[in-house]
């Protein structure tokens, strides 16, 4: 009997260790009702560094979903995504988040006194952030030279191939030879690059923490979006020195399926409503999903040349030409935007006067 429950009590502790070392504290334990407003976030049980559950203790990095994978853009009716709270699933769409987050009366007051600070401003991570196209493209050179096989010298293959799948990257692109096994295993090793080579990034875009200096004295709460694990993420953001700036982080412990909810998800946490949000992209159809989310969209050329990213509100070549008074001219328009329906007004000429004999 002893023996049993002596032999029960090591299986729990081991069971135990292996369980607290293998998940991260913050994705076990439930937010606290005071920091819910009206949702609460997905719960993704996966390690701190976001793998798969067949990883070691250790929390090595082994594969993540979503780095070398061409999301959808979502959000195309409007449409959201479905959350739980204490009650229940709820579903939050764009018309939802614009409704719930209207600002309350002491708000008003405060953003009539200082506009600014009603904005929350969204930064992609790729290209935006940090130049991870340099990552990338390297990273597939290094895959290439390690196999033996080289990268196309052609500059529209290798846009391809930063903006593709890696499935259709190695199938239809570099178009190797090789058994899907094989391919599984070219795609970890992929990865494994891609971070040895992110722990060598000590530099962000051009101009941009300057920029994110001057939104940080005028209030402006910020967010960044990527499909990187947060530990990584955090890092990466502690080592160019801008984690001090962003008061939300979206990665891939959020569990979101396109871009359009990793938008929505930043609105959130930043307590802005997407209407009041402004999205930085290099990519065109980063923007068409902050325009299906009813935000406003600043390009950054470099990644894609100006005329194809037309779309945006503003389109700048480095954050060095923006200031805060741009914000305030994107939102000065008050009337209608692209998604509202609106009549055709059609104006009639009025009918002619007759002239009669009493109007002479």
């Amino acid at each position: 009997m002893d023996t049993n429950l002596r032999a029960s009590s090591s299986l729990l502790q081991l069971r135990s260790f292996c369980f607290s070392h293998s998940l991260s504290p913050s994705k076990l334990m439930l937010s606290k009702s005071k920091r819910l407003n009206f949702v609460q976030h997905r719960l993704v049980i996966k390690n701190s560094t976001g793998f798969g559950e067949n990883d070691s203790c250790n929390g090595s990095p082994v594969k993540p979903s979503k780095l070398f994978m061409q999301e959808a853009i979502g959000a195309e009716y409007g449409e959201g995504f479905e959350t739980f709270r204490l009650d229940g699933p709820l579903k939050v769409d764009v018309d939802y988040l614009n409704d719930r987050l209207q600002e309350g009366f002491l708000k008003r007051i405060r953003y009539a006194m200082k506009p600014d600070e009603a904005y929350g401003l969204i930064f992609s991570w790729d290209n935006v952030v940090a130049n991870t196209r340099a990552l990338k493209l390297n990273a597939w050179k290094q895959l290439a030279s390690e196999v033996g096989k080289e990268i196309p010298p052609e500059a529209n293959a290798q846009k391809l191939m930063l903006y593709a799948s890696a499935d259709h990257v190695l199938y239809k692109i570099l178009r190797w030879e090789t058994v899907e096994s094989e391919v599984d295993r070219l795609k970890l090793r992929l990865s494994q690059i891609y971070y040895d080579n992110l722990l060598k990034l000590r530099k962000p875009m051009e101009g941009l923490e300057e920029w994110l200096d001057a939104v940080s004295t005028a209030n402006i709460p910020c967010a960044v979006v990527s499909s990187l694990d947060r530990r990584n993420m955090v890092d990466a953001l502690e080592r160019i020195g801008l984690k001090k700036y962003f008061q939300a982080i979206i990665s891939e412990e959020d569990g979101m399926e396109s871009i359009s909810h990793r938008f929505l998800s930043a609105a959130m946490k930043l307590d802005r409503k997407p209407a009041k949000c402004v999205v930085f992209e290099d990519d065109p159809r980063g923007i068409t999903a902050a325009h299906n989310c009813t935000m406003m969209a600043v390009a950054l050329i470099g990644s894609h040349p100006a005329y194809d990213l037309v779309q945006a509100d503003l389109a700048v070549g480095s954050f060095n030409e923006l200031s805060v008074i741009n914000l305030r001219r994107l939102f000065a328009n008050k009337g209608s935007t692209f998604m509202d329906m609106q009549k055709q007004i059609i104006e009639k000429t009025p009918p002619r006067r007759k002239l009669t004999v009493d109007t002479i």
